[in-house]
């Protein structure tokens, strides 16, 4: 059995992981519209994070995606603000240490690419994931920035870098 990899996406991911995306989706329940079920850039990962402060990362086990998770500037936002988005795991991926991971990796890059916070989205049955966001220092506010169109996800959470 090999360990597996996380390294950033290349274009050739793009429809293996927007399927694992929308799959894990549909296993919690998620609406499918006001998510990232229902997001343009699903089907064009690699081109969605080709752009400075940005990057998305794959985990890869035995040539097969198993999770994803990156950062990007904070949509409709003006402020030094990224967003952890579309972290996401198949359940072979889960309770393995590997949302620590990948959590880590993209915070510490957000931290090189100069952001000052770093905010999320999550639905409120997700808590396996907030009691990891809450572990590593996010915690809960108010109300959404920005405007990413996930309309349907009502938890949201913040971080200083």
């Amino acid at each position: 059995m090999n360990v597996p990899i996380i390294r950033p996406i290349l274009k050739e991911d793009n429809k293996q992981i927007a399927s694992l995306i929308r799959n894990v989706l549909l296993e919690f329940g998620v609406p499918k519209e006001g998510t990232a079920y229902a997001d343009v850039t699903l089907d064009t990962m690699y081109g969605a994070y080709d752009n400075p402060r940005a990057i998305y990362f794959i985990i890869e086990e035995n040539h097969k995606i198993i999770g994803g998770g990156g950062i990007s500037q904070l949509d409709n936002y003006k402020g030094n603000v990224c967003e952890l988005q579309k972290m996401y795991f198949l359940p072979e991926a889960r309770a393995k240490g590997l949302g620590k991971k990948m959590l880590e990796l993209c915070l510490s890059k957000a931290k090189e690419f100069g952001f000052k916070k770093c905010y999320l989205e999550t639905m409120p049955y997700m808590k396996v994931a907030q009691k990891l966001y809450k572990k590593s220092g996010f915690h809960y506010i108010d109300k959404s920035m920005g405007n990413t169109g996930h309309f349907s996800c009502p938890v949201h959470m913040l971080i200083d870098l």
